[in-house]
């Protein structure tokens, strides 16, 4: 293919649209992933493990949770090998199509009480089905957004598609808590099942949208020189150990610690603070929407200081705002907690978050780097996001109540996140048609 060729293909796909359906895709792929955890949070454990305890029930439906987080290395394995071989696109097409059939299939389930044992594995089940999916789903969003970034703007457009797990996460917090209107009866009768519901129209606006792009150039070029890799999972691990340990590494500080906010937070504030769940349904919604503006600004920030300068400065926040933020949101206060986690959402994990796109994409070269994204990225997530907040449930239980054991576990994963980006290289001058090892010359004599 030559290289007029490859421009041509790749036209079809103006940077602003390819912006639009990357951000798009990662909306509806969170709105999906974001319902199952509020749901879990408030009420899976009456409509699926009635039979136990209400805090064993939190924890069983807190692992149901988990196994989304269990499926997703797989499925960034699978996506990042078809992803560096066949392409992004069509990758991504298979991603968001597995998540809105398996979301709406759980808003179809019958309960326990009306088939037993059958209803929580069929749960598990579309769990692990939407955990596959979103774990392909954000390493090719990064890398459509980034790849067709235009010079010097990489980390704000790899930041748009961060913002798509705050808007999912606005949207479907949003609809449930609209739902939560309804009488109790019938909240729990059928209302909980609309959000999932929904799902289907928003995978078919999706899909619709991500038909209309093309491939990046990046990729294209592989065809002119030796062109895609075979075995991209295998190439990756012999030839960038090193980054895939970076891109573990970095993700302490807001891998685990967001489900904190977002999810546990829920059950924190309802069955431990014993106040009502709007408190803590309003206080991430006004967070979300705080962190989907805050994002973009710390993605264009990137591009003019660096990944590293912008990450550290979030981690260190993280870490020292721990305390307080518990502090606030145990006063009770709707007010306070909103602020809390306006705060901890918009500054500390916009901090770290906005510029990993930028960051991975620039850590991996062209022929592994959907594997890289995918691997280092869900590693992360089964480790660190999975577990939390069954890990934070069972710490505040041992504790008796008390929120000091979160904290420490909040503070230590941004410390961890921080060190190991202290370690890491300064990427944002990259070359993305080059392997990280070709650019230091070129990052060093820029």
């Amino acid at each position: 293919m030559t290289t007029s060729n490859a421009t041509q293909r790749s036209s079809g796909s103006s940077p602003r649209r390819t912006l639009i359906s990357s951000t798009i895709g990662s909306v509806i792929e969170w709105y999906d992933f974001t319902i199952y955890g509020t749901a879990a949070a408030l009420l899976f454990n009456q409509m699926f493990f009635p039979n136990i305890s209400s805090a064993a029930g939190t924890l069983a439906a807190f692992g149901t949770f988990t196994a989304g987080f269990i499926a997703r290395p797989l499925g960034g394995f699978v996506s990042g090998h078809y992803g560096d071989r066949i392409g992004r696109k069509a990758t991504l097409v298979l991603t968001l199509t597995l998540m809105g059939l398996a979301t709406t299939l759980i808003g179809l389930l019958p309960t326990y009480s009306q088939i037993g044992l059958g209803a929580p594995a069929l749960l598990v089940l579309l769990r692990l089905v939407q955990g596959f999916a979103v774990g392909g789903e954000w390493g090719g969003a990064a890398l459509m957004a980034v790849e067709h970034a235009p010079s010097g703007q990489r980390g704000l457009f790899g930041a748009w598609p961060q913002t798509g797990v705050s808007a999912g996460l606005l949207l479907g917090t949003s609809v449930f808590s609209l739902m939560s209107l309804l009488p109790e009866q019938q909240f729990i009768a059928w209302g909980w099942r609309v959000p999932f519901l929904m799902s289907a129209l928003l995978a078919l606006l999706g899909l619709y949208i991500r038909f209309k792009v093309t491939e990046p150039d990046a990729f294209l070029k592989l065809s002119e020189g030796a062109g895609p890799s075979r075995r991209p999972l295998v190439e990756v691990l012999r030839t960038h150990p090193k980054e895939l340990l970076i891109a573990v590494g970095t993700r302490f500080a807001e891998g685990g610690n967001y489900y904190i906010f977002t999810v546990f937070i829920l059950t924190y504030v309802s069955e431990h603070l014993g106040l009502p769940r709007e408190f803590g349904l309003t206080g991430v919604m006004v967070a979300a929407a705080a962190n989907i503006v805050t994002i973009p600004l710390w993605g264009a920030l990137s591009d003019r200081v660096g990944r590293r300068p912008v990450f550290l400065g979030g981690a260190m926040f993280m870490a020292v705002f721990a305390a307080p933020f518990f502090w606030l949101v145990g006063t009770g206060s709707p007010g306070l907690i909103s602020l809390a986690l306006m705060i901890m959402l918009g500054v500390a994990h916009g901090a770290v978050f906005a510029p990993l796109s930028a960051f991975y994409t620039e850590l991996f070269g062209p022929r592994v780097r959907y594997s890289g994204l995918s691997i280092g990225y869900q590693t992360g997530s089964v480790v660190l996001g999975g577990f939390t907040p069954l890990a934070a449930t069972s710490l505040i239980l041992w504790s008796g109540g008390s929120a000091w054991p979160v904290i420490a576990l909040v503070a230590a994963g941004a410390v961890i996140a921080g060190a190991t980006m202290a370690l890491a290289p300064e990427t944002f001058r990259r070359r993305l048609d080059e392997g990280p090892r070709s650019t230091e010359k070129v990052t060093a004599r820029v």
